[in-house]
């Protein structure tokens, strides 16, 4: 009878973890898959073998292999709880983390398999489009959004879009890949003035979204590497971009002592995508322009990102660990 009770006890606990598994699992994929263009900007850099992007490329994928399983399990089981997480003022931003990840995974897998890369891009396209318009929506639909609710994790949707022409250019989609180009920026100075004033203006961020004040440094940096595929040159634009998202991860680098002694939560992976794009673009810039400083600067960056990127599976792992991930806010 304890051991029927103990088994009825296991399976309640797994369902609730199931059910409160969240979007922001997808912030690890976006991270792994980050660092793996990084370090394969760094492998080109220096005119090194593929081994060690290879090896990030495919733990990004097997992620997101078992983060979309789970989630997709939780959509069949829990729609509530996926109704309730597109409710949530901030998780709301999250979903287009899905779109992402299977957009960067294209652009990773086109070097080994183009035809399944154009497909996965097509089918991340179609998902970035759908989920920006709905989001979008959302955040002007009947709901009333409070300035407490606005972070910096609702660039995420913008960045996704200016993600695409990253891959879009080397497969051809030039024109699409001008429309995601110009949707991203435009939102991402929108978005970038609300930001600023809730920043500045209001009262600090709850501690778990202090780490979101990284995506800060995502869009110009990942902006950059977009316009410099779609113009195939650094011009003035592409410099304006670049040092915008120096600017930013300086002012970030001032923030990040205190962000680390922050309770860990999922939210501190938004720590490793927007540093992967920062270096993958300083290394762009230095082939592009001969740069040495620029060279050195991505990479130091991309030292930095080893670092955050260890630190944060290893957070990672103790949080499930000790059951602290996938509970009820």
């Amino acid at each position: 009878m304890t051991a029927l009770s103990e088994t009825s006890a296991d399976q309640a606990k797994n369902h609730s973890r199931l059910e409160h598994f969240p979007v922001t699992f997808f912030a690890i994929v976006m991270g792994m898959a980050g660092l793996s263009l990084a370090l394969g900007a760094a492998e080109q850099a220096y005119d090194l073998g593929a081994l060690a992007s290879g090896l990030a490329f495919g733990a990004a994928t097997v992620i997101f292999v078992m983060v979309s399983a789970i989630y997709t399990v939780k959509l069949l089981r829990h729609p509530h709880a996926v109704r309730a997480e597109w409710n949530h003022p901030v998780r709301l931003a999250f979903f287009p983390a899905i779109s992402i990840s299977l957009l960067l995974l294209a652009t990773l897998t086109r070097p080994y398999f183009s035809s399944l890369a154009e497909t996965m891009w097509l089918v991340g396209i179609a998902m970035q489009g759908v989920l920006t318009i709905a989001v979008i929506s959302g955040w002007i639909g009947h709901r009333a959004f409070q300035t407490p609710h606005l972070s910096p994790a609702w660039f995420i949707p913008a960045v996704g879009n200016v993600i695409v022409p990253i891959a879009g250019v080397q497969m051809g989609y030039t024109e699409i890949s001008w429309y995601f180009l110009s949707v991203g920026l435009i939102f991402w100075i929108v978005l970038l003035t609300l930001v600023m004033n809730r920043l500045i203006f209001h009262d600090p961020m709850p501690g778990r979204l202090q780490p979101t004040l990284v995506i800060l440094i995502a869009p110009p940096a990942v902006g950059f590497v977009a316009w410099v595929h779609l113009t195939g040159e650094v011009d003035a634009f592409a410099r304006i971009l670049m040092n915008g998202a120096y600017l930013f991860t300086l002012l970030v680098a001032v923030q990040l002592p205190r962000i680390v002694k922050l309770p860990f939560a999922l939210s501190f992976w938004a720590l490793s995508f927007p540093f992967a794009a920062v270096t993958i673009a300083s290394f762009l810039f230095a082939r592009h322009t001969g740069s040495a400083a620029h060279h050195l600067l991505g990479t130091g960056l991309l030292a930095v990102l080893a670092v955050i990127i260890i630190a944060l599976l290893i957070r990672t792992l103790r949080a499930i660990r000790a059951d602290e991930i996938c509970q009820p806010e």
